[in-house]
């Protein structure tokens, strides 16, 4: 009796393998015809990499609740800086860019990853500050106040200090582009300055409130500024200059290179962007609270002209 149990068991094992190893036979080699990733976003979901700044003055909620109450799509937001953002788009993590980096952007497009920009709105980085602004930049140009922060810190002046995103976003890679334009090389100079300059790898919002504890000067948007304006001392000392406009621009992920991504969702969005309507609402954002507009809509042709140089207006396919 044993023996035959024994038979019957090894029996059994034998046929599991078997079933095993025919059902490993059903599957595909890595690589040979293997099933496509899934969507970054999919039919009824897009998902758009967008930045911390247009997240702290409210924007996106109001964006998100007006579209999915319209169109039942579901917007999935991922806030975190330009420069994140935009290598979210490089991995097809997302469907949709939301930023404002020009630079970066034209990269993005430049590389295949990008297609369909529409510049949507602007608003204007401004240099905050100490109201006792120890450095003396009040009402500089935005070169000369970056050179005259420079000549302070490096001089070790009493009560200045500078606080940068330091993340990489579109307002760090602003404050990157004013450094060089007041002569200096940010990696070598800027980076290694001492004490006084400080990274804080954060989104504005919560560089702002660093900034503000250490009694420091930094560049915001103002939107987010004006958001965060009751909980910070800290007051606008530079605010006017060519060299502080901030564009804001859509860019679909170019399904070439991810064709798992939602395509006809991103257009369709761009072109809810780039309506009068949607651009009104983005007009009037944060006025009643405020007393005066976050963003600036931009509308054809100025949009095509300098300082802007971006298409605001034509409609965009999947």
């Amino acid at each position: 009796m044993k023996t035959n149990a024994n038979h019957l068991t090894a029996g059994i094992v034998a046929i599991l393998l078997i079933f095993a190893a025919c059902a490993g036979c059903t599957g595909t080699a890595p690589g040979d015809n293997a099933t496509p990733a899934a969507p970054a976003g999919g039919g009824n979901v897009l998902r758009i990499a967008t930045t911390t700044s247009l997240e702290n003055t409210g924007l996106l909620a109001e964006l998100e609740r007006v579209y999915e109450g319209e169109t039942g799509m579901d917007l999935q937001f991922i806030a975190q800086g330009t420069g994140q953002s935009i290598d979210s788009g490089r991995r097809g993590d997302v469907d949709l860019v939301l930023v404002h980096a020009p630079d970066l952007e034209q990269q993005f497009i430049d590389d295949g990853f990008g297609i369909n920009p529409r510049c949507i709105a602007y608003n204007y980085y401004i240099i905050v500050g100490p109201e006792s602004d120890p450095a003396g930049i009040a009402n500089m140009t935005p070169v000369e106040a970056f050179r005259t922060l420079y000549e302070a810190g490096t001089n070790e002046t009493a009560g200045v200090a500078f606080v940068s995103r330091g993340d990489n976003s579109g307002t760090h890679n602003q404050e990157q582009v004013l450094w060089e334009q007041a002569g200096y090389d940010y990696d070598t100079e800027i980076l290694n300055a001492g004490g006084w300059y400080v990274e804080a790898g954060k989104g504005m919002g919560d560089t702002l409130i660093l900034a503000n504890e250490q009694q420091a000067y930094t560049l915001s948007d103002e939107g987010t500024y004006l958001s965060f304006a009751d909980r910070l001392d800290l007051v606008p000392v530079v605010a006017e200059g060519t060299e502080l406009m901030n564009r804001y621009s859509a860019i679909a992920v170019n399904p070439e290179e991810h064709p798992g991504v939602n395509a006809e969702g991103a257009a369709d969005f761009i072109n809810w962007l780039t309506t009068n309507e949607t651009k009104q609402m983005i007009g009037e954002f944060g006025t009643e609270e405020f007393g005066k507009p976050l963003f600036v809509p931009l509308y054809a042709p100025e949009c095509t002209e300098p300082p802007f140089n971006c298409t605001c207006a034509e409609p965009v396919t999947a």
